[in-house]
């Protein structure tokens, strides 16, 4: 007899989740129905996404090209930050850095870092990105990271997506229903309990027979029926850390059909927050995720506007309010919450999604026994629990290390941000540490953590964050060796940028063959 899992809620996290999951535990006897609302949107405005999704992607069955063309989706090789540092970062012209997909010249251990932080003070230092990887040339050169000829899901740069949200549900929507998840379309006016306190069904509104479950996942979104209205998951607030809580986006046209796309995402700091800046095939994503305790909504609107320019006039705009944080406990009983129901952050370096696919992952490895008994659901639970809350609050570490460092005192948000009292404790521990000696493997918790250690040193280097020199002395011994390392990578980026097609050119050959 076949085991059921109830999916609550739709759209990226819910469709994502059970494609997933009837591709993971159908084998093992689970049956994944997916309860959806006609009543009720997604929160979806354009989205980003992590290097991981592509795994996923292929995971679930899907086709590159063919999701490229029904997501709208665009190639992403990372993010450049511009108005951030607060001043000229070491080595560039303007306060401009590049976060690159790409691991540094090496792989992920320190390498060629302390040779660079050496070299401090050297007119033709290049920024620490560029000296060590080849993608921030590729991507200011606009071009693609792979090849039409390269494999999907694989090519000689790392990359993930743009796509429209909407769009993208409904890709995987169809995914998930052709490999057997069965959808039901309503909205659920109750939640029975059993005895023991946990979920037995969900009820529909419309009278329809209640859709009864083994086991219920949360994927609805900021009201958190499950997790929050049912079971009263506590929610831990980060607002104190990470100030932003608002959002207004908007869709911009393209002025023409060959308009060049950015192969990454755009983020601009301004007085009370910043814009994300992203391309798609039809049109640009652009919003201004702020702070509403240093900006009122007028002044918000006003920033997006005078962002976009004459392309915005004539434009509705949309608002998002959200809490930044997360739930205590995002397993429950029988129930789990992934998606906007376990917790939210700003769209800062796309952990939304990424959270989702780990969260997504785990319980296809949690739930994959034969049968779990009572204690071995409560284990699972446990550990489920203390993993996603350990990478929830490594990732808010991770954020503020955007702001803390930054140079800029121009308004009561940088200079809010930039004091230590809103710093977690660990984040201030690290950069007492990385003043004398550049970031190490120890610094961070594998499975804990969404982003490498090379992500972190391209932030805070990217921020003009400074290492004393002196402490690079004793592992530095083959200048010569790292001379020609450096060099190697400039080469490496020349050819690169001769090599690969144009972003734009490149989508329309994969979407004229899906």
């Amino acid at each position: 007899m076949n085991r059921r899992i109830v999916i609550v809620g739709g759209g990226t996290a819910g469709w994502l989740t059970a494609a997933w999951l009837i591709r993971t535990l159908g084998p093992a006897g689970w049956a994944v129905t997916v309860v959806e609302s006609a009543d009720i949107g997604i929160i979806g405005v354009g989205e980003g996404t992590f290097p991981t999704i592509r795994d996923t992607l292929a995971a679930i069955g899907a086709d590159e090209r063919r999701f490229l063309k029904e997501a709208d989706a665009s190639f992403k090789q990372g993010v450049r930050f511009v108005d951030w540092a607060g001043g000229p970062t070491p080595g560039s012209p303007a306060d401009d850095y590049f976060h690159p997909f790409n691991l540094p010249y090496g792989g992920d251990e320190p390498g060629l870092l302390p040779y660079w932080i050496k070299a401090e003070g050297e007119a033709r230092r290049p920024s620490y990105a560029d000296a060590v990887t080849a993608q921030g040339h590729v991507i200011r050169a606009g071009r693609a990271p792979k090849r039409a000829e390269d494999p999907a899901f694989a090519g000689p740069m790392n990359y993930a997506y743009h796509f429209d949200a909407a769009r993208f549900a409904a890709y995987l929507r169809d995914t998930a229903i052709g490999h057997g998840v069965e959808r039901i379309e309503a909205t659920i006016g109750e939640v029975r309990r059993a005895p023991d306190g946990t979920i037995a069904a969900v009820v529909p509104t419309d009278g329809r027979a209640a859709v009864a479950g083994d086991f219920f996942v949360d994927c609805s979104g900021f009201r958190a029926l499950l997790i929050g209205d049912t079971l009263a998951s506590p929610f831990a607030s980060c607002g104190g850390v990470l100030f932003n809580d608002r959002a207004l986006a908007i869709q911009v046209p393209h002025a023409a059909a060959d308009t060049p796309i950015r192969p990454y995402t755009l983020a601009t700091a301004h007085e009370a927050g910043w814009t994300w800046d992203i391309g798609l095939g039809a049109r640009r994503g652009i919003g201004y995720v702020y702070s509403s305790r240093h900006s009122d909504d007028e002044a918000a609107e006003r920033v997006l506007r005078a962002y976009v320019g004459k392309g915005a006039d004539g434009l509705s705009v949309r608002q998002l309010r959200f809490a930044t944080g997360y739930r205590e406990r995002q397993w429950v009983g029988n129930c789990a919450a992934i998606g906007l129901a376990a917790g939210f952050f700003e769209p800062l370096e796309s952990t939304g999604i990424m959270l989702i696919e780990i969260a997504a992952r785990m319980l296809g490895d949690f739930l994959a026994a034969p049968a779990l008994d009572a204690g071995a659901m409560a284990a699972a639970s446990r550990q489920f629990n203390q993993l996603m809350a350990a990478r929830f609050a490594a990732i808010v570490e991770f954020l503020k290390l955007h702001y803390c460092i930054s140079g800029r005192r121009d308004t009561a948000y940088w200079r809010d941000n930039t004091d230590p009292a809103t710093w977690p404790e660990g984040l201030r521990d690290k950069l007492a540490q990385w003043r004398h000696r550049p970031p190490s493997r120890f610094d961070f918790v594998v499975d804990h953590e969404t982003f490498l250690s090379a992500s972190w040193r391209f932030i805070l280097y990217g921020m003009g964050f400074r290492t004393d020199p002196a402490a690079t002395l004793a592992v530095t011994p083959a200048d010569a060796d790292a001379g020609a390392a450096f060099i190697r990578v400039r080469q490496a980026a020349d050819q690169a940028v001769a090599a690969l097609p144009s972003h734009r050119a490149l989508l329309d050959q994969l979407r004229l063959a899906a």
